[in-house]
C-alpha cells in the first residue's frame, strides 16, 4: 500500500507513529473528535495557511477517507461545508491479544468496532503458534470484509508486553518464553500482505479511550488492571512510548505490601505480585476457594463474599498506591481504570480513595478518576484506529515523483 498521501500531507509512518501536527492522520483526528468540522475550523485548530489546509483535506476527500457536504453555521461570511470522517472510507482488522485470551473485531474510520469475537488463546505457547493461529483468523475475517464490500487497509495488533513502537519488535515480556526481540510486525506483515502496526495493550487502551470518548483531554493515564496490571498514558494528546516501549509499566513497581513475593520479572516485591488478577486467584486458593479465571472471582465479589471482596479492595488500594507516585509526578487530568478488574466497584472505589489520601491537593483539585468509557474494545478501537492512520488511502500526491512508466502515469491520474 502506498505511503505518498502520507508524506504528501507531513505524517510519518514508522518514526511517527501517532500522527505529527499537520498530518493526514491529525486532520482525521481532529474531524473525527468534533474539534473541527470545516475547513476554516481546521485552519484555527492547525494554524496553517487557508490554501494548506484546503490542499489537505482534498486529499483526503479524494481519497474517500472525509466527506464535504451540506452547510454549517455562519460565522459572518459564507456558509462552510461540514467535513465528516467516511465510515466507509476502509476499515482496519484488529487483534487485542491478552495472555490466554484474543478479542478479534474490525475498526472504522469512524471509530466504530464492527463484528467482535472473544477467542481463547493462549499466548505463552510461543511466537509461531500464536502468529499460526492469530494468520487464520484475521484472514477469516478479512475474507468476509472484503465479501462485504469493505476495503481492508491494515491490521493493528494489541499485545500484551512491552514493543519497541518503531519496528513493532517484543521486548522482554513477561511470562512469555520465546518472545524477546521477536519481529511480530514484520512477520505478520509478510504473512498477511497487509500493513501491520504492532503496540503495547494497555498504551492502545489508552489511545482507543482518549481517541474516541475524550479527545478533549491533553494528560491522562488509562490503567489496564486484569489478569496482570499495565498503563497507558496520554501526554499532550498523544500515545507516550517511551524510549524503548516500557512507558507506563506500573505492574513492576516494588511496593512494601508484595515482601519478598517472586515476581515473572526475575524481581521481588512487584505490584503485580498482590494486585494482579492472576495474584488474586493464587490468594483465594491459598484461602481454600478455588476459581478458575477472573471472571469468577469478580462473581464472588458481585455475590458478596467477603474474602473475595477484601482482596479485590485490598489490591485497588496497591494499584492506588503505586498511581499515587504517578498523579503526583505527571499531573494528569483523568485517570481512567479499564480491564476486567475495573468493574469491579470495591476495586475502583479503593484507587479513588487512595489517590485522594496521598495525593496533593493541587493534583487532584481537578482531576477525574473513573472508568474507561469504551470497555473492552479500547484496545482493539486503539489498535485498529492506529493501523488506519498510518496506512491511509492511497492519494495522487502533488509533490511525489512522476512515474517513469507512461501507462503508470496514466493510470495514477485516474486513481
Amino acid at each position: 500500500m502506498s505511503n505518498e498521501l502520507i508524506e504528501a500531507t507531513g505524517g510519518g509512518m514508522a518514526g511517527t507513529p501517532h500522527g505529527e501536527p499537520g498530518s493526514a492522520q491529525h486532520i482525521l483526528q481532529l474531524v473525527s473528535s468534533g474539534a473541527a468540522s470545516s475547513r476554516a475550523d481546521l485552519v484555527r485548530e492547525l494554524g496553517l495557511a487557508p490554501s494548506t489546509v484546503s490542499l489537505r483535506v482534498q486529499e483526503l476527500v479524494s481519497a474517500g477517507v472525509l466527506t464535504e457536504s451540506g452547510e454549517g453555521a455562519s460565522r459572518g461570511g459564507r456558509r462552510p461545508r461540514l467535513l465528516q470522517v467516511h465510515a466507509q472510507g476502509g476499515v482496519a482488522l484488529a487483534a487485542d491479544l491478552g495472555s490466554h485470551h484474543a478479542r478479534i473485531g474490525v475498526v472504522d474510520l469512524g471509530g466504530t468496532v464492527l463484528d467482535a469475537v472473544d477467542l481463547p488463546h493462549d499466548i505463552t505457547a510461543g511466537p509461531e503458534s500464536a502468529v499460526d493461529w492469530l494468520c487464520g483468523q484475521v484472514a477469516d475475517m478479512g475474507a468476509r470484509q472484503r465479501e462485504a464490500g469493505r476495503a481492508v487497509r491494515a491490521l493493528g495488533v494489541a499485545f500484551p508486553g512491552p514493543v519497541q513502537p518503531a519496528e513493532g519488535r517484543v521486548l522482554s515480556p513477561s511470562r512469555m518464553p520465546g518472545w524477546h526481540r521477536y519481529p511480530l510486525r514484520d512477520v505478520l506483515a509478510e504473512r498477511l500482505g497487509i500493513p501491520v502496526t504492532v503496540d503495547n495493550d494497555a498504551t492502545m487502551m489508552a489511545v482507543g479511550e482518549h481517541r474516541t470518548a475524550r479527545p478533549g483531554l491533553d494528560h491522562m493515564v488509562v490503567v489496564k488492571a486484569g489478569r496482570g496490571i499495565g498503563s497507558g498514558v496520554i501526554v499532550a494528546g498523544r500515545p507516550h512510548d517511551g524510549a524503548n516501549g516500557s512507558a507506563g509499566d506500573i505492574s513492576h513497581v516494588r511496593i512494601e505490601a508484595a515482601g519478598d513475593r517472586p515476581c515473572s520479572c526475575g524481581n521481588i516485591g512487584c505490584l503485580e505480585t498482590v494486585a494482579s488478577g492472576a495474584a488474586l486467584i493464587r490468594e483465594l486458593a491459598a484461602q481454600g476457594v478455588e476459581v478458575e479465571d477472573t471472571t469468577e472471582l469478580l462473581r464472588l465479589v458481585a455475590d458478596g463474599d467477603p474474602q473475595a471482596t477484601t482482596l479485590v479492595r485490598t489490591a485497588g488500594r496497591h494499584i492506588g498506591t503505586v498511581l499515587s507516585v504517578v498523579v503526583n509526578f505527571f499531573n494528569p487530568q483523568a485517570v481512567a481504570l479499564g480491564g476486567v478488574l475495573a468493574t469491579a466497584e470495591p476495586l475502583v472505589a479503593a484507587v479513588r480513595g487512595v489517590l485522594y489520601e496521598r495525593c496533593l491537593p493541587l493534583a487532584t483539585a481537578d482531576l477525574e478518576i473513573t472508568t474507561t468509557v469504551t470497555g473492552r474494545d479500547a484496545g482493539l478501537l486503539g489498535a485498529g484506529l492506529t493501523a488506519l492512520r498510518q496506512n491511509l488511502p492511497h492519494s495522487p500526491a502533488p509533490h511525489s515523483p512522476a512515474p517513469q512508466d507512461p501507462s503508470s502515469q496514466e493510470e495514477s491520474a485516474r486513481a
